[in-house]
């Protein structure tokens, strides 16, 4: 499938023409609308410089809450009150901290100024939330991620101390279990998720999820 180059019209091509490795789309803009109207198509966005790629691997990474693993080493860390956690309390200070942190697949921050302005709105508006996790009243781990209906888009964590992110990660995993999240976006393959349940399946049922009604709203 070709590449499609976008422009400022808020459109994106179907996720079936992604290439092999997931990429579907480059250029446009990283708007607040252009990116919920990613998400509710299964496109989630990372940068090359100082341009906008978009993507929608097959198959999708994923968690189901239900399937979660939590090992005994965590478990241990639960029990002991090493850590505490917030939800929404310090969206903009876990997106900021996020962005000085690498990913694996990364050379550089994907999380520019115009990216972190935008997802800013989204949580005013409702739809980007964090985890934030505390030692010692200093944040020192956090996550953040988009609600999209019946499925959490996990975007980036960041841990300035060890466990720290995974125990935000746990915690916030368990209670979006019992919102009625049916589904966690992990986008790609990490070793870190793999071990706490995440799995691949067919970027066709994980559309599927996205579609699934939302009696909240």
């Amino acid at each position: 499938m070709p590449l499609h180059l976008l422009n400022d019209r808020l459109w994106f091509p179907p996720v079936e023409d992604a290439m092999d490795d997931g990429l579907l789309a480059m250029g446009g803009d990283v708007s607040p609308d252009r990116l919920l109207l990613a998400y509710h198509q299964g496109i989630f966005p990372w940068y090359n410089d100082d341009l906008p790629l978009w993507w929608a691997p097959d198959p999708r990474f994923v968690l189901f809450p239900d399937e979660l693993r939590i090992h005994k080493s965590m478990q241990s860390i639960i029990r002991k009150g090493t850590f505490s956690w917030t939800v929404n309390q310090s969206f903009s200070a876990v997106v900021k901290k996020c962005s000085t942190s690498l990913r694996p697949h990364q050379d550089g921050t994907w999380l520019n100024e115009e990216l972190i302005d935008s997802l800013l709105i989204l949580h005013q508006r409702g739809y980007a939330h964090s985890v934030e996790v505390w030692q010692n009243n200093q944040l020192v781990g956090g996550l953040y991620g988009i609600k999209m209906g019946k499925v959490f888009c996990g975007e980036s964590m960041f841990s300035s101390v060890s466990n720290a992110s995974k125990f935000g990660f746990l915690n916030y995993a368990l209670q979006l279990r019992d919102e009625g999240i049916q589904l966690i976006d992990c986008q790609v393959y990490s070793e870190h998720l793999a071990s706490l349940g995440a799995r691949m399946i067919e970027r066709k049922k994980f559309m599927e999820y996205l579609l699934l009604p939302d009696y909240s709203e």
